[in-house]
């Protein structure tokens, strides 16, 4: 635990600028000693950055000889706020030691980047690169590939051109009315900019006392309307929108009439909220199948006809990380098939951030790629109707952009204002959401400055095209703030657009890292459970390591991606099995959320056994059901008073006396491989019902026919069970 009262102690001594009275040499040093170990504590246990920097930064000024003290309040520095205040610190290292760490200059330069000193950044990213040549075999942990470093040259050398190109911009923070000294993002505003709705990971109004594992609040979504001309204090949206957990704004309709919003479920997925005539919001409800995918679905944008969907997403077949499609409603206002916008849009980076404008022709985004200055810059596109066809991305420069992350841009109606986030000296927390006031956004953009952009858009992508099998993406979850930072989902990708780079190899790749969080789902209450990937080829089986209650973890490394089948099963509940994609170990690490909601075993309780497979009008189980049989099975085992009926359904062609002979069959197959595996025969019972209970119209294969042919489960009887010693134990 975090000693208090060293802590008090320890704040008197720095408040009262009674370190500067402590002239023994060897009190200093064993005050940075235990400011270090409470550091420490913080930062990997309570997994508090922004405290521990503080207990790191009071070290090093207690013994600035420390290099460790330094070191740490250099790196602690980049991961929060300020970050150009790293540099004293990363130098002073390089002072005492330069040995100390393997990428010490590079840290250098990144801190320098950060502050907006390009040539000295360049400087030191040229020191760094002439280190790796000359200790090309190093492979210590410490290493930051040369990819990395040139992107971060190319980024410096841009920062340098738009600073000598400034745009007359006012970027103004809208003040503590809407952001707090936490995170605050994704602001959407109506076309009449009455309305602002946005996203906060603030404590005062959150629905969830708690905080997640990055030691911050969940996210909720806020809103604040314009009266005589000023905002008033913004206020949660309510429980009908958010939930105990992950819930971010994303886009807003221009009637204000449709709030889109992200949630953390499946890996993110988009929903949308109506609102209602005195003002109130629907539940939300998700986005089609076509839009929504086992891969995460970030930030999204409506055109003002509500025809077109702008999405991003990290879903393969993409141009790398996370990427922006587009889909658009058929003629029964359905939305039809997704397209990606192509590469004059992505990049081998991250886009993200995606708005289109009230024109519904320009398109405004974040990209880490492109010609950025570092993090997220933002970017403008105009389609091209005639040529079908995205203009090449404008950078809209110094000072919108920075070398931290500037993202979810929003413009008004009008084209005079903007709102978006990003993180400045002088703002109130984390990420504050700024205004734009850009008296006019065509003119004040340089003519030569996007000929420019243009040009050298062309030469990176013959660049990137050379280059882009040999270097390693990685696919994100949307970001919160600023880059390396503990709250930020998506980190920095080690590509460089400009060069060509060496393979990745083994030895550099990072494990994919899978997170979840197991739950009552009426309740929202964390559940031990027993938990479990199994690949779907050679049997090759994973545990997690429990993180907290009901926070299970991951970590596999494989050089491709592959299928694995999850299983969570919680004595009470019904289980969850269900099959997931672990994509091929990158460069940096991967990090994926899933939350999983467990109901209680309840009489009459159904659930479809989407994972159970036969062999095409067959009753012969396939290998490919047998993870699935055993958690059945299991579940039976640790609910010893359930009785079970296992239901066959089928579509409506061929003969119904066929059908429903068929659907009784494939039902016994399984009960019979239940039976073999020792469960009692009188919990087990198998019915056909053929094709007589569909759920949905068999006029269609995709929509019905599909979801017709089907097995269930269904709970017949359940008393509640009385968990055996063993089964306590285990849990």
């Amino acid at each position: 635990m975090i000693r208090k009262a060293l802590i008090g102690f320890v704040y008197l001594l720095i408040t009262t600028g009674n370190i500067a009275l402590a002239q023994d040499v060897d009190a200093n040093q064993e005050l940075a000693r235990q400011l270090l170990e409470i550091g420490d504590e913080i930062y990997y246990q309570q997994k508090a950055p922004e405290v521990a920097k503080e207990q790191y930064v009071a070290a090093a000024q207690a013994d600035p000889d420390n290099i460790r003290a330094n070191y740490m309040a250099g790196k602690l520095i980049t991961e929060t706020i300020n970050k150009q205040e790293a540099t004293p610190y990363f130098l002073k290292v390089y002072s005492l030691n330069p040995k100390f760490r393997f990428d010490i200059l590079y840290a250098i330069g990144r801190a320098y980047q950060y502050g907006q000193e390009f040539e000295k950044a360049i400087e030191y990213y040229n020191l760094y690169t002439q280190k790796l040549e000359q200790e090309s075999d190093y492979r210590g942990d410490d290493k930051i590939p040369l990819s990395q470093v040139q992107r971060r040259m190319y980024e410096s050398e841009n920062g340098i051109e738009y600073m000598q190109n400034a745009r007359n911009f006012s970027i103004v923070n809208i003040g503590e009315v809407i952001n707090s000294n936490s995170l605050d993002y994704a602001p959407v505003v109506n076309a009449d900019e009455t309305m602002m709705i946005f996203t906060s990971r603030r404590r005062d109004g959150n629905l969830n006392e708690n905080v997640y594992d990055d030691n911050f609040p969940y996210e909720d979504i806020f809103i604040s309307y314009k009266k005589d001309g000023q905002w008033q204090p913004a206020e949660n949206i309510g429980n009908t929108v958010n939930t105990l957990y992950f819930e971010s704004s994303s886009a807003l309709s221009a009637n204000g009439q449709q709030l889109y919003i992200y949630r953390d479920e499946n890996n993110g997925d988009l929903f949308v909220s109506d609102r209602k005539s005195d003002n109130t919001w629907s539940t939300p409800q998700p986005l089609s199948s076509n839009i929504n995918s086992s891969y995460s679905e970030n930030s999204v944008s409506i055109s003002p006809d509500g025809q077109t969907l702008y999405f991003s997403s990290n879903r393969p077949g993409g141009y790398g990380g996370i990427d922006i499609y587009k889909c658009e409603k058929d003629r029964r206002g359905v939305w039809g098939r997704v397209t990606n916008l192509g590469d004059a849009i992505n990049t081998p980076f991250d886009e993200d951030g995606v708005f289109i404008d009230h024109d519904g022709k320009t398109l405004y985004f974040s990209s880490r790629g492109h010609k950025g200055i570092g993090g997220y810059d933002i970017y403008k596109s105009t389609y091209d109707e005639e040529n079908n066809q995205w203009s090449a991305p404008v950078n809209l420069g110094y000072p919108i952009n920075t070398p931290d992350d500037d993202i979810y841009f929003v413009s008004t109606k009008d084209g005079k204002r903007g709102y978006y986030a990003t993180v400045r000296n002088g703002g109130l927390g984390y990420l504050d959401i700024y205004m734009v006031e850009i008296p006019d956004m065509t003119a004040n953009v340089s003519s030569k400055l996007d000929k420019q952009n243009a040009k050298d858009l062309t030469t990176e992508k013959q660049q990137t095209t050379k280059t882009i099998e040999k270097v390693a993406v990685k696919p994100t979850t949307p970001p919160v703030t600023q880059e390396e930072a503990p709250p930020v989902a998506a980190k920095e990708t080690p590509a460089a657009p400009m060069v060509t780079t060496t393979p990745v190899t083994d030895e550099s790749l990072q494990p994919v890292r899978l997170l979840l969080k197991v739950e009552d789902r009426q309740t929202a209450a964390a559940l031990g459970s027993k938990v479990k990937l199994k690949s779907s080829t050679g049997n090759r089986e994973h545990l997690p390591t429990q993180v907290a209650e009901g926070i299970y973890q991951f970590e596999i490394q494989q050089d491709k991606a592959q299928q694995y089948m999850l299983s969570v099963e919680s004595p009470g509940y019904m289980f969850k099995s269900m099959k997931m994609e672990i994509p091929a170990a990158k460069a940096d690490v991967q990090e994926f959320r899933k939350k999983i909601g467990l109901d209680r075993v309840a009489e009459g309780y159904r659930m479809v056994l989407d994972f159970i497979y036969f062999d095409f009008n067959s009753a012969n189980l396939k290998e490919e059901s047998r993870d699935g049989l055993q958690s059945i099975q299991s579940f039976l085992e640790s609910n010893q008073n359930t009785t079970i009926e296992i239901a066959g359904h089928t579509d409506n062609w061929g003969p119904r006396a066929y059908n429903k002979d068929l659907s009784q069959k494939r039902a016994q197959a399984i009960v019979d491989y239940l039976v073999k595996q020792g469960i009692e025969a009188p919990r087990l019972i198998a019915r056909g019902y053929g094709e007589a209970q569909p759920l949905a119209s068999n006029d269609d294969e995709a929509e019905g026919r599909e979801l017709n042919r089907r097995v269930e489960l269904r709970v017949i009887s359940n008393r509640e069970p009385q968990l055996s010693n063993k089964v306590q134990e285990e849990f």
